[in-house]
């Protein structure tokens, strides 16, 4: 399941969604983000955004045997310890959760439409994000 909206989330109620009825998971593996020091703005492009998040949810799960995947991505204006984004990877064993998590994230700092801005700059894409994605090629 893929999100991007404007409402915070609750990461508690979020990992009980994915898993409730769920005999089948062993592994939850969890990233959320937060806003550091400034203020941002996020904005993003509706519908392609969308269409991103569930083509690179489907890569990672054929790469990874999992069972289940939330990411939830907030656009708007946020506050430094809001909460930005979340990915959820459920799997039978942590391996291909925690491989998958770092798959995903590395790719919402990469290539998925989102744009960034602090103030009246918007926020350039950083060489160490490029060179984490790389290892994914």
């Amino acid at each position: 399941m893929n999100r991007v909206q404007t409402e915070d989330f609750d990461i508690s109620t979020e990992i009980a969604a994915l898993t409730k009825g769920r005999s089948d998971i062993g592994a939850v593996v969890t990233f959320s983000g937060l806003v550091r020091d400034v203020t941002l703005t996020l904005e993003h492009y509706a519908g392609m955004t969308e269409r991103e998040l569930t083509k690179i949810e489907a890569e990672a799960n054929t790469r990874w045997k999992l069972q289940a995947v939330t990411i939830i991505h907030r656009i708007g204006t946020l506050n430094p310890g809001d909460n930005i984004v979340l990915v959820i990877t459920a799997s039978t064993h942590r391996k291909d959760a925690f491989e998958a998590a770092e798959f995903l994230m590395d790719y919402l700092k990469t290539r998925a439409p989102f744009w960034k801005r602090e103030g009246d700059t918007w926020v350039e894409a950083k060489a160490s994000d490029d060179d984490a994605a790389e290892r994914w090629k």
